[in-house]
């Protein structure tokens, strides 16, 4: 999923994302799409969004130092928090390395990276998505030959073996990342508790939720549709429940075209989805509502909640009066809570360029995140579930209540992962933005998808 959210320093997808905005993390069940059970996600420890000279329009900036030997990182936003902090700790021990980093949406991070990346300037370390699915994932720029394998890095030996698709492109480790992240929604507790509410587990429970919220002038879901990564979280939340619990080797079937999204429970999500916004359970204007108004929205009590990836919350916490006022609980996609489906997926981490001016140093910089410590920093900077435990390893509590569904092996990886090429990601913005205007119904929006995933890549 691709994702990182905010125009200023501070998802997705894939939430590209969420953005943002994870990969394909496999258990190999038979035939099946692979569920990320907890299992998968701790063992070894463990399962859980740059720098370069992109235009100042673009960026953020902090440059310490200049010249040919500095090295340059891009990231997305949602990766300022945990860089500022593992840098300012690497600094420690290389006092005479010399970094420029930039941090920007990950929609212009996405053009102008691509574009340094295959033209020969890229950054050192820059973005990368896991797995498949968009210009800047892993897959996409390993098959072009613009990555630096890492797999002679001590770390690498820690990837579970069933996160393979995510790390790892013909037998070679091009991604950094430190974990998984899940979608749900993250709620103002005050607000819930003003209105006598709990988290609702069911869909029925859910529109009774926000049917009261509504009642009392307030905003039930805040949906900042105008940032285009945010478009997929609501359809990525419900499809769980709508198609994998249903057919686990749904994704097989659509590689072997005998499955379309258009046929399949993926008309039920965006049905949902659709429902959410004819009861009048949005903020008004969702397509001209962006990302850091919907954190806003909902970090200030004007609306209840937010379905988001929870490598973005600590953005909500920073703009809540204090992060004690959030929380976060599995979006319920169906009625029965004892079978409630969940995405989780690898969290969007960093490469290093082919072509990169200075190599080792990027890679030596990569090793450092690549211990226990710093995988461990990172994942709680950004709620994620680290790839792999030591003995000191905490998970954020605000994910308790999905480790169970995790221990029931209903949890499943982004869905766009494990798409075949990089167009049915913003196919799926687009088609989302047009549901929400009005232009398109369900059948439509999902027949645009259904042609950009029959596309070569």
């Amino acid at each position: 999923m691709t994702m990182g959210s905010r125009s200023e320093p501070g998802p997705v997808p894939g939430l590209s994302t969420a953005g943002g905005t994870g990969t394909a993390a496999r258990t190999g069940r038979a035939g099946g799409r692979g569920t990320v059970s907890r299992r998968g996600f701790l063992r070894i420890g463990g399962g859980a969004a740059a720098l370069a000279a992109l235009p100042p329009a673009l960026t953020a900036c902090s440059g310490q130092g200049g010249g040919s030997g500095q090295i340059r990182v891009v990231g997305v936003a949602d990766q300022q928090k945990p860089m500022d902090e593992l840098l300012t700790e690497y600094r420690r021990t290389h006092p005479d390395d010399r970094f420029s980093t930039s941090f920007a949406p990950t929609d212009q991070v996405q053009t102008v990276v691509r574009t340094q990346l295959a033209g020969g300037n890229a950054p050192d370390v820059h973005v990368l998505f896991p797995g498949s699915g968009s210009a800047m994932s892993m897959v996409e720029l390993a098959r072009a030959g613009l990555l630096t394998d890492l797999g002679d890095q001590k770390w690498t030996e820690g990837i579970p073996e069933n996160f393979d698709a995510a790390y790892r492109y013909e037998g070679k480790t091009y991604l950094y990342s430190a974990g998984s992240s899940v979608i749900g929604a993250i709620y103002n507790k005050k607000v819930f508790a003003a209105a006598g509410l709990q988290p609702p587990r069911t869909w029925a429970a859910l529109l009774d939720v926000c049917a009261e919220l509504k009642a009392r002038g307030v905003v039930p879901i805040a949906l900042g549709a105008q940032t285009p990564w945010v478009t997929q979280l609501i359809t990525y939340a419900l499809v769980p429940n709508a198609v994998y619990a249903e057919n686990a080797g749904f994704d097989r079937e659509m590689a072997a075209g005998r499955a379309t999204f258009a046929g399949s429970g993926w008309a039920d999500a965006m049905g949902k989805y659709q429902e959410l916004q004819r009861r009048g359970f949005f903020n008004d204007n969702p397509n001209g509502t962006t990302y850091e108004q919907q954190t806003a929205l909902v970090a200030g009590g004007k609306a209840a909640m937010a379905v988001q990836v929870s490598a973005v919350l600590s953005n909500f916490r920073a703009a809540a009066a204090s992060p004690d006022d959030l929380g976060m609980f599995p979006f319920p996609g169906g009625d029965d809570p004892g079978r409630l489906w969940i995405p989780a997926g690898i969290v969007v981490g960093l490469g290093v360029a082919a072509h990169a001016k200075n190599t080792a140093k990027a890679k030596e910089l990569i090793a450092f995140l690549g211990q226990q410590e710093n995988i461990d920093r990172w994942a709680t900077a950004v709620s994620a579930i680290p790839f792999k435990r030591g003995p000191s390893t905490r998970i954020d509590p605000v994910l308790d209540a999905f480790l169970p569904i995790i221990d029931s092996n209903r949890a499943v990886p982004f869905m766009d992962q494990s798409w075949p090429n990089a167009e049915v990601q913003p196919a799926h913005f687009v088609a989302v933005q047009e549901l929400l205007a009005g232009k398109t119904d369900v059948r439509g929006a999902l027949g645009r998808m259904d042609e950009a995933y029959r596309k070569k890549s």
